[in-house]
């Protein structure tokens, strides 16, 4: 998702309402957990390949932004500052939960049924409920390795250099992994079972 520029000044302004508020107000902080908790949440499932932990990881990224808000240096976008938080948190549970991976058998995060008002609308969200499944599939047939770059890469926007970096691999490796990763993605999206047409 592309930042603007003025999404960017609203960041920093919140972030100066943080700093500046009295103890115990939180209203600048929880106005940013709104901005940005769908994303952290979503990313958060894509690069553990778990619904269950999805929300009790992105509220623990979001606490520990909160407590370390006074290091964030405003040279940068907060969004990025939010990333490293997010991807570092993520990476130490991988590592905790090692070889003790569950396969969810449901995706509450593709279940809306208060939107269903009309038939077309209906018919979108199930499309797009769908599209997400085949979506996760993919992803999830990669090894982390692959499927943690791509996803910084493509939905996280970060640069190659800055997925380097904090993966501490080399530039090199780094593209070589999310060409690889774009490759297989492919292969196993188009592999995923299509939608049956309804019947009428």
């Amino acid at each position: 998702m592309n930042e603007s520029r003025h999404d960017k000044d609203e960041d920093l302004t919140l972030v100066e309402r943080i700093l500046e508020a009295p103890d115990g107000d939180t209203r600048a902080f929880e106005d940013l957990v709104q901005r940005y908790s769908k994303n952290v949440v979503a990313n958060c499932r894509y690069i553990t390949r778990s619904c269950s932990d999805a929300e009790d990881l992105a509220q623990d990224v979001f606490v520990k932004a909160y407590f370390a808000i006074r290091s964030f240096r405003r040279r940068s976008k907060f969004r990025t500052w939010l990333q490293r938080i997010k991807v570092n948190h993520c990476l130490n549970h991988l590592k905790k939960t090692e070889g003790r991976y569950f396969q969810d058998l449901e995706d509450a995060a593709a279940a809306d049924p208060g939107a269903l008002s009309t038939e077309p609308r209906v018919w979108r969200r199930i499309e797009a409920a769908h599209e997400r499944e085949r979506i996760e599939q993919a992803l999830d047939e990669l090894t982390d390795t692959l499927r943690i770059p791509l996803i910084l890469r493509d939905m996280d926007e970060m640069s190659y250099q800055e997925i380097a970096d904090l993966l501490g691999v080399g530039l090199s490796a780094v593209k070589m992994r999310i060409k690889r990763a774009r490759q297989e993605f492919r292969q196993h999206y188009q592999g995923a079972p299509q939608e049956k047409a309804a019947e009428v």
